[in-house]
């Protein structure tokens, strides 16, 4: 346990570093695809976005334009057009195939690529988040802070035969999570939901979801889910964890203690903390997570 503790502690050091480098060593293919366009966005998305930040948008309505899953609140939609999709990965590929740095995901996905460190979270993600993700997810899930989604983690992984066919069971370090599949082609490997993890059940009862190109899942962190594995072909998912100061301030979704903050860089883990001019910054994060 010490030592996982102590990687943990250097994992904020090296992702730093390894940011430096690639921004100054790195030679983009698509440059295009780091900074967010309503081009990359599915039309249907559009329209949902505009419904959404309407006068008179309310829950019922939203639902008219997306599948919904209404047990595990579980919603699919439209996200990315098909060549953003291709021209996204074709990048993500040459970003993998260079003599870069790389930091991995998480714990649990040993491939995959952290997008703040390829430099996309101020002109991609937030704007991504801000401006069209949390007008849907305010009416979505108002029960965990999905008005106000302050921060994120953002990453890519990828599942093959010959890397990570599958994701084992686990919750999320966020209030809500998008889930978005960029390609390739592939068979199996759904996605299976059960429980919330703050309201288990003695005898869970699972969903299984099928990831359609282009479009993406989204559900609060904490609903406990999985990835079946894949048997053939490979899969690209962007996925974005989104975070509620406001909630998580409260009690840290990870070790459900109050939370005891030490610096980070960037956003962290999602926490916040009034500074002595009073302004809240996303820097820090949990010490006992």
């Amino acid at each position: 346990i010490e030592a996982e503790v102590q990687r943990r502690k250097q994992l904020i050091h090296q992702s730093v570093e390894r940011k430096a480098i690639i921004s100054k060593c790195y030679k983009q293919k698509h440059p295009e695809v780091y900074i967010l366009q309503d081009s990359f966005l599915a039309p249907d998305f559009l329209e949902i976005v505009r419904y959404c930040t309407s006068s008179d948008a309310h829950l019922h309505g939203l639902l008219r334009y997306i599948e919904s899953f209404p047990d595990k609140r579980i919603y699919r939609l439209p996200v990315f057009t098909e060549e953003f999709c291709q021209a996204f990965m074709d990048e993500l590929e040459n970003f993998e195939q260079s003599d870069m740095p790389k930091g991995r995901p998480n714990t649990m996905n040993n491939y995959g690529v952290l997008l703040n460190e390829l430099g996309m979270d101020e002109t991609f993600i937030t704007p991504l988040r801000e401006k069209y993700l949390q007008p849907i997810t305010a009416l979505l899930y108002p029960d965990v802070g999905g008005a106000c989604l302050d921060s994120h983690k953002a990453f890519v992984v990828k599942y093959s035969l010959r890397e990570d066919l599958d994701l084992s069971s686990h919750y999320d370090n966020a209030e809500v999570t998008l889930n978005v599949s960029l390609g390739k082609d592939f068979t199996e490997g759904n996605l299976y939901f059960g429980d919330f993890s703050q309201d288990p059940t003695p005898i869970p009862k699972y969903i299984e979801i099928e990831h359609v190109g282009a479009q993406g899942l989204l559900h609060r962190g904490g609903q406990i889910h999985g990835a079946l594995p894949i048997a053939s072909g490979e899969r690209w998912n962007l996925i974005i964890w989104m975070r509620s100061s406001a909630i998580r301030n409260q009690l840290c979704p990870m070790c459900n203690k109050k939370p005891e903050l030490v610096e980070a860089e960037g956003f962290g883990d999602g926490f916040t903390e009034t500074l002595e001019d009073d302004a809240p910054e996303t820097v820090n994060l949990c010490s006992l997570w």
